[in-house]
């Protein structure tokens, strides 16, 4: 379609005319201007600090972990350098940043950066002076609570630079409605001058105006998937690119933070998981050590075969999905160690469904409800212990699988399982006592399956035991 130009059409028409309409236009054009420039820069610094906030809260962290570690020589880190990125990031965005509650928040943040680098410096001398790893550890520790610090402020940053964002489009839509006025009194004085001129302008201006007003409501209200038809006239194809533009920026800015969320639950759930293993590799060593030393050497080869398909299911190649018959070996293999090291407190049996051994599932989330039967359940009950798991369909139709854990050990007293469930279900480190295992596998089972899970059902008697369940959807 060949593009219209209203200045070449009121001129024709009359040179008076074009002067008054040529007023909206250059408006319009201003004002999107404007706001363009607006929601770029609330684009660029969302965008920036996203990006600080992850150096500051993983970045640093693992670095310095690294260090701790000996992975990493001192020399060889990259600590400073991404302080220098922050700095810079921050820096920038002082620069561009029109809101005082954005800059207020920035300060903020570059006060609290200042005293991460501070931290950084005290950790990286005291290491120069051959501290101690626990000493170090602890500085690490202060050094991770002013990253969780710095990244509650970008946060709040970011929510005060998308408050900005909705003002801006409010005030674009209010340019729409005084653009809509001002074309309509033009209009009733072109009437007078000539028809022919009040058809056009109607046609070439008053429908894009109306469309980009219905994409600001749209975009008001949420809709970020709504776009403008570029009008085909010189002087509102900018705007409506324009438009299109931001909206599109918008919307993929917000699904990136929202993946990267994601993203860094499941990091989460990976570091959480790897605190509660140590403790059963050092004792497993243990045990084929003292299993030596005794000469039991048909014991030594059976833990050591455990226990090496014990890591290489934990393992999987880094695969996340495992199937059923896959899980169930692997409890076996744990339990087979644990049989071993308890054989006077420790019975077990596990049922399933053979139907359901090559159905796909989440690894890894049985072996720590096993783990809790046995630590918390059995070895606090006087006698042998009874331990048994069932996988088996949950319904008729078959489209769910219920996976129990069940044990006749000394069992949760009511205000104890209260405890426990409410630690579940509020999920902070800081109030977590003794359910690392348990909150493990409930998040996981929420983060994977979503509404598909019923998450972990807890019921238990004193003296009587625990049963410990959950379902999932069936998954070929």
């Amino acid at each position: 379609m060949k593009n219209k130009s209203l200045r070449k059409t009121l001129k024709i028409t009359y040179i008076v005319l074009l002067s008054i309409t040529l007023i909206p236009s250059i408006y319009s054009i201003v004002v999107s201007q404007i706001h363009t420039q607006q929601y770029n820069k609330i684009i660029s610094n969302v965008s920036n600090a996203n990006r600080i906030n992850i150096i500051a809260k993983e970045d640093i962290p693992e670095e310095l972990w690294n260090i701790i570690c000996g992975k990493k020589e001192i020399v060889d880190g990259r600590h400073y350098e991404m302080m220098n990125e922050i700095t810079l990031g921050l820096e920038e965005m002082l620069r561009t940043t029109k809101s005082s509650k954005s800059r207020d928040k920035l300060e903020v943040a570059t006060r609290a950066s200042a005293t991460l680098l501070r931290n950084i410096h005290i950790l990286i001398a005291q290491m120069g002076f051959g501290s101690t790893v626990t000493k170090n550890e602890a500085t690490l520790d202060e050094i991770r609570t002013i990253t969780e610090l710095f990244s509650d402020i970008m946060q709040d940053f970011i929510v005060v630079e998308s408050e900005s964002a909705y003002k801006t489009n409010i005030s674009l839509k209010n340019t729409s409605i005084i653009l809509t006025v001002i074309q309509f009194i033009i209009t009733i004085f072109a009437l007078l001058i000539s028809a022919n001129s009040f058809l056009t302008l109607s046609k070439s201006i008053q429908k894009p105006i109306s469309d980009m007003e219905a994409l600001s409501t749209k975009v008001a209200n949420g809709d970020l998937t709504a776009r403008i038809d570029i009008p085909h006239v010189d002087e509102l194809d900018t705007l409506a690119e324009n438009l299109n533009t931001m909206t599109g920026q918008i919307d993929v800015l917000i699904k990136k933070n929202m993946e990267e969320q994601k993203n860094f639950q499941k990091a989460e759930m990976k570091a959480l998981q790897a605190q509660i293993t140590p403790h059963f590799l050092y004792n497993t060593f243990d045990t084929i050590v003292w299993l030596a030393e005794e000469e039991k050497n048909d014991e030594v080869v059976r833990i050591t075969k455990a226990f090496s398909d014990f890591l290489r299911i934990s393992l999987s190649r880094g695969h996340e999905w495992i199937t059923i018959g896959q899980e169930l070996d692997h409890i076996k293999n744990y339990l087979t160690i644990q049989k071993i090291r308890y054989a006077d407190i420790l019975n077990y049996k596990i049922e399933a469904d053979e139907n359901l051994l090559d159905m796909k599932m989440i690894k890894l989330v049985l072996q720590p409800l096993v783990e809790n039967a046995i630590y918390h359940g059995i070895k606090n009950k006087r006698g042998r212990g009874e331990l048994s798991v069932s996988v088996k369909y949950s319904n008729e139709i078959k489209t769910k699988i219920r996976f129990e854990v069940k044990d006749n050990g000394a069992g949760f007293t009511r205000e104890r399982l209260e405890e426990v469930k409410q630690e579940l279900s509020a999920g902070a480190s800081e109030t977590l006592t003794s359910v690392y295992g348990l909150y493990n596998v409930n998040k996981k089972l929420k983060l994977y399956y979503g509404e598909q899970t019923t998450g972990l059902v807890i019921e238990s008697e004193p003296g009587k035991g625990s049963v410990i369940s959950f379902e999932i959807p069936c998954m070929g």
